[in-house]
């Protein structure tokens, strides 16, 4: 009896073939210190178009978080999509699991591909944390920058202190990173404001099989180094214009961050909070995310958005 299909796998094909349709090619590249990215980068760099750079968060791979928008986006931009190391094809030999080491991991694949500066920079969640970094490592490279979802101003202090639904970063691990049926539902949970009501134990199982098994470990490390430690005294503020969009009902990287962020930021970041949204906000809030994340990107100067979201009100729409 012959194996059954993988409807995962069958996604992911049809993924392959919605970015290849847009304009972009898959391409890995060996930065030649045991560490390898892969990348969806475009078939025909255009010197017109500016460059636009997708930064995915802990989850399947690149392709899975920014289908929804890559024919929109290949439209404006030049268009160029990391698999984060340990997602997708890439991977390194070396110890570090900081999301500073990813930052300066595809800042150099970056610079392999002839794009080293006025990079427009757009990082969800897990993603979020490492485009925040590029920024700060690498300022005459990111010219602007956009931060869903992602607990950037967060301290080790606040999992102790109640503000995360988990009581530890090995429960978070497990969520995160689920390895069960019950876990994956456990996720989708936290995940979605309206998560589905029917999520059959085969699918998920399948899901699991696929995308949530390979680089279990390393991932787990990435989790354990974002949190490790972290203090908001030694974030680094950054100079460049950043967007920040966030969910009202984020029960991952709770709306009170959001906040954090835009006060340590101050003048320079716009915030724009989502009603009715949990953490994937790019899935359930695909409109209210793209539009206005869209005009940031483009517009010469972007208007500053007065406090949406700044004074504790919600704003569905700009």
């Amino acid at each position: 009896m012959g194996k059954c299909i993988s409807l995962t796998a069958l996604q992911n094909q049809r993924y392959r073939h919605s970015f290849g349709k847009a304009g972009l090619k898959s391409v890995t590249t060996d930065l030649g210190d045991g560490t390898v990215m892969h990348f969806w980068i475009p078939k025909s760099h255009k010197p017109n178009k500016p460059t636009l750079l997708l930064i995915h968060g802990i989850g399947a791979n690149a392709m899975w978080q920014w289908n929804p928008f890559i024919s929109r986006f290949s439209s404006k931009f030049n268009v160029y999509v990391p698999d984060l190391l340990f997602f997708g094809d890439s991977y390194t030999t070396l110890p570090d699991r900081t999301e500073a080491f990813q930052a300066r991991s595809i800042m150099r694949a970056m610079e392999a591909y002839g794009v080293a500066r006025s990079m427009l920079v757009v990082g969800l969640s897990y993603g979020g944390f490492v485009g925040y970094s590029m920024a700060a490592q690498f300022p005459e490279a990111v010219e602007r920058l956009v931060i869903g979802a992602a607990g950037v101003c967060m301290e080790e202090k606040d999992m102790e202190d109640g503000l995360f639904k988990v009581k530890s970063i090995d429960e978070a691990a497990t969520i995160l990173l689920p390895q069960t049926p019950d876990k994956m539902r456990e996720l989708v949970q936290l995940t979605f404001y309206k998560p589905p009501k029917i999520l059959p134990s085969c699918v998920l199982t399948d899901f699991i099989r696929v995308m949530c098994t390979e680089y279990l470990e390393e991932r787990k490390e990435l989790i354990q180094a974002l949190h490790k430690d972290r203090k908001l005294s030694d974030l680094p503020s950054i100079t460049q214009p950043t967007f920040i969009i966030w969910g009202d009902q984020d029960q991952i990287f709770p709306v009170e961050l959001a906040h954090r962020l835009k006060r340590h930021l101050g003048e320079n970041a716009q915030l724009l909070i989502t009603k009715n949204a949990g953490h994937a906000i790019n899935m359930e809030k695909t409109k209210e995310w793209f539009k206005p994340m869209r005009s940031f990107l483009i517009d010469p100067l972007p208007p500053k958005h007065e406090n949406h979201g700044d004074d504790g009100k919600a704003d569905e729409e700009v």
